[in-house]
Formats: C-alpha cells, structure tokens, sequence
C-alpha cells in the first residue's frame, strides 16, 4: 500500500492533538476510523508510533522524527488540496480559523481585520480557553490563536503580540471603599484580582467574590452599574474611564502586565493566514499603550 496523504494526515493530527478523540473530531472521521489509519501506518513503517496510554497517545521517538520530517510539507500540501481559491475570497484563499479569548478578539482582533474582510478575506472565528483552542490549532483545527499564556507544547510558533495592563476600577459611588466593596470576578477563584492584589499589596487576596461572570465584558457591565470593583484590562474599560462612568482605584508606579501571544503552527502557513498574523502582529505594537 502506497503512503498516502490522508495517513500522513491523519498521523499529524493525533501527534498535534495528543488524542484519537480530538483528531477525529478536528478530521471528521469516526475514532475507529483515525484508530485504524494509525494501525495501518505502523504497520507500514514496521515500527509503533504512538504509545496509548489512560489519557490519550504519546508519541515515539520514531512519531517525533516522522513529524518534524512530514509537518512543514503536508500543511503546504494540505493548502495545495483543500485550500477554496474560488468566489470572492479568491486573494487571500481559503478561510482563516483564528482562536482567541472572547474579550481581545472583540475589541481589538475583529476590528483590525475588518479592512481585509472588505477586501475578500474570510476569517473563522472561535473564541475559548487558552487549553482547548491551542489543541485545535495543534490537530490542525484552526490557524492562528491569541493565547493569554505561552504555550509550552513544540511545533508551535510563539510571538508577543501586545501587553494588557491591568487596573483597579469601580464606579464613581465606590471611591475610597476599597475595603467595603464587592469584588466582581471572571472565575471564583479570582485569577485577575488576586495576581493584582500579589503583584501590587504584596498580600494573598482572600475575600470571596460576590459576582462571577466568564466573560470580562460581563464583569465591565456589572462594574459600571455599581455592582463593586474589579480589576479590568486598560484597553476594554478605556472608553468607560474617560467618559467617567468608572474610575480607576489605584495608580501603582508599576502596573501589573500580562503578555498576549499569536501562536502558530510551525513550518509552512496558508498565504491568508499569513497575512492575518502580520496584519495582527503590526496592529499589536499599539494596543500596548
């Protein structure tokens, strides 16, 4: 049996994904099916690629070597086969699959590439958590992603796209109540508030939170309205601070940052999704101030 494209295709989606499961949901093929087509490459290739283990597959010495050799040439040939050249979209190619947490993608993303989709560009847009959306660009799911953490999984290129800086804000009613006020937070465990309150008091934040909501947008609603304070990115309450509908608690001499990474598959990428990185990484330099 020859070694065909959709083997090698197959192989690099479980290797990305780490999982039977997530690649045939990324490929379209039954679990049996992607399960099979493993089998028979092994077989092929008269060694085991992948070990199975409780939770997923772990590649080889022998998986890692065929990877690095197959990966660059099999996105440029994947691009060759199923790229969509036709219809209006015909400057840039096929769609652009672009992952990133709903609040960025919003405010800065989509707006920055409203002028190429004027132009033609189709742009997929998924919006999630740094873990599931950097496995689906691994298995192949999505082009680019806008990661809040750097990713530590190989075969991804890693690139600093801007810098949030975070503040401390309420509504002007809860000026100087600090200590009183309710704390809105994305998550119960409080990951925003209690890195600023490290980062700026020197001391482990301990209060519970009165309102969770999993959208930082929803938190700037709340906030706003009175609900208590919160600690925001600049660039999403900025309009809300100029206009004096919050106001900012707490000017530290050193704000509290967190990086914003563009990841992307290493090797060869789509033209369309090249263009989108450089469109995002020259945007990028100007949402940092």
């Amino acid at each position: 049996m020859a070694l065909s494209f959709d083997l090698l295709r197959t192989f690099l989606a479980v290797h990305r994904s780490g999982s039977v499961t997530r690649a045939a949901e990324l490929l379209g093929l039954s679990q049996p099916a992607v399960t099979a087509q493993i089998r028979t490459l092994e077989e092929m290739l008269e060694r085991p690629l992948f070990e199975r283990l409780p939770r997923g597959m772990a590649p080889t010495p022998a998986a890692d070597q065929l990877a690095r050799r197959v990966s660059g040439p099999l996105d440029s040939l994947e691009e060759l086969v199923l790229g969509d050249l036709s219809g209006p979209a015909e400057a840039f190619g096929r769609a652009v699959h672009l992952g990133g947490p709903a609040e960025i993608m919003c405010a800065r993303v989509l707006p920055a590439l409203a002028p190429m989709v004027a132009e033609g560009l189709q742009v997929r847009a998924t919006l999630g958590l740094p873990d599931e959306l950097l496995a689906a660009l691994a298995g192949g799911g999505l082009d680019l992603v806008v990661a809040s953490v750097r990713p530590r999984k190989g075969g991804l290129r890693v690139e600093a796209l801007c810098d949030e800086e975070f503040v401390l804000v309420a509504a002007p009613g809860w000026a100087g109540e600090l200590d009183r006020a309710p704390l809105v937070a994305y998550a119960e465990n409080l990951p925003i508030l209690r890195r600023y309150w490290r980062a700026v008091f020197g001391v482990r934040l301990t209060r519970p939170p009165a309102l969770v909501v999993p959208d930082l947008r929803g938190v700037l609603a709340a906030v706003v309205a009175g609900a208590g304070v919160s600690v925001l990115p600049r660039y999403l309450c900025a309009d809300e601070l100029a206009a004096g509908r919050l106001r900012t608690l707490l000017e530290p001499e050193v704000a509290p940052l967190n990086t914003l990474f563009l990841v992307t598959r290493a090797g060869a990428s789509h033209p369309a999704a090249a263009a989108v990185r450089d469109r995002l990484l020259a945007e990028g330099i100007g949402w940092s101030v």
